[in-house]
């Protein structure tokens, strides 16, 4: 596959294996007891239980997102479990987007994007918080320049977040300036003139092919969804809120329009065993394995795979 930097090769994976974003948001309270206790450690059960669900996923999905804080929750051990669920994921070439939502300034930003996009915990594409200022993508944004290099595994990507699909986002994202706009009208913006920058950087004509800068654009409002699609069609969206946050896959749908996105599914895959029907007596039994769990949760991986590209067919604008 032939792609100019980490978002171009998302995009193209999603259009080429579908628009689902597997979530490795493994908390150890996602497993049953009975297949917990099975391992020496929590972080040991996660680990097991990530490795056969990227193994049964992978086909049904465009990408995974491992987010960091379930993975920091268990300590040093929890820490080298994202390491090496990172590393098998980079090791069978799946794009892989490490959820850990950095926000700061200068040297502590720089520090930020060297530790996620080089040494232990590098990853393709990371997720960054612009709401302490626009100074604090400058760091992660060197990463995403054209290196000139046929390592294109350096040429990084970030997502930054932009309508996010929590209650809060009315605090901040939703309030209203004196020029008329909303705070996320001014972050939505910056990523066009981001936009605009890289594709000069990369050479590339902006409406064929996405910036590395992509948008966290949440999918629980209709008519935001239509607006912000509109608003910044040649935009690469990761999009959260499919499923346990309440996200319809209509509204996921409109945001796959354009420039296209990828939509992320976590405690819907990962949790699947608890609402599957097939495995409601050996749950009341206790006998749980974790071969029944990973079947439960390809199962929805593909019924969600298939429910979103029967969605983006009809309602992408």
């Amino acid at each position: 596959m032939n792609f100019l930097h980490q978002m171009n090769r998302l995009q193209m994976a999603c259009k080429e294996n579908g628009p689902l974003c597997v979530g490795l948001d493994t908390s150890p309270n996602y497993l049953p007891p009975e297949v917990l206790k099975k391992f020496a450690s929590p972080a040991k059960a996660v680990l097991a239980y990530n490795t056969e669900l990227i193994n049964a996923c992978a086909k049904h999905s465009g990408c995974f997102k491992v987010q960091i804080a379930y993975y920091e929750a268990m300590g040093l051990e929890g820490l080298q479990t994202y390491v090496e669920t990172l590393r098998l994921l980079r090791e069978k070439n799946i794009p892989v987007i490490s959820d850990i939502k950095r926000g700061d300034i200068a040297d502590t930003a720089s520090a930020y994007a060297k530790a996620h996009f080089s040494g232990d915990f590098e990853t393709d594409i990371i997720t960054v918080n612009p709401y302490m200022g626009f100074d604090t993508l400058q760091s992660f944004t060197e990463y995403c320049k054209k290196t000139g290099t046929s390592d294109f595994a350096k040429e990084k990507s970030i997502f930054v977040l932009l309508r996010t699909s929590n209650p809060g986002m009315q605090d901040i994202e939703n309030q209203i300036l004196q020029d008329g706009n909303h705070v996320l009208d001014r972050v939505g913006n910056h990523l066009v003139e981001l936009q605009k920058f890289f594709a000069q950087n990369y050479g590339y004509d902006e409406n064929e092919i996405c910036s590395p800068v992509g948008a966290v654009v949440g999918c629980t409002e209709e008519q935001d969804a239509i607006n912000i699609r509109n608003m910044y069609p040649n935009i690469f969206f990761l999009i959260p809120g499919y499923g346990a946050q309440g996200g319809k896959a209509k509204i996921a749908g409109t945001l796959l329009g354009k420039a296209g996105g990828t939509v992320n599914s976590s405690r819907g895959v990962l949790c699947a065993w608890k609402k599957s029907p097939n495995l409601t007596e050996k749950q009341e039994a206790g006998i749980l394995t974790l071969d029944d769990i990973v079947l439960a949760a390809e199962k929805v991986a593909l019924d969600s795979k298939t429910e979103l590209i029967e969605m983006a067919g009809k309602y992408s604008v």
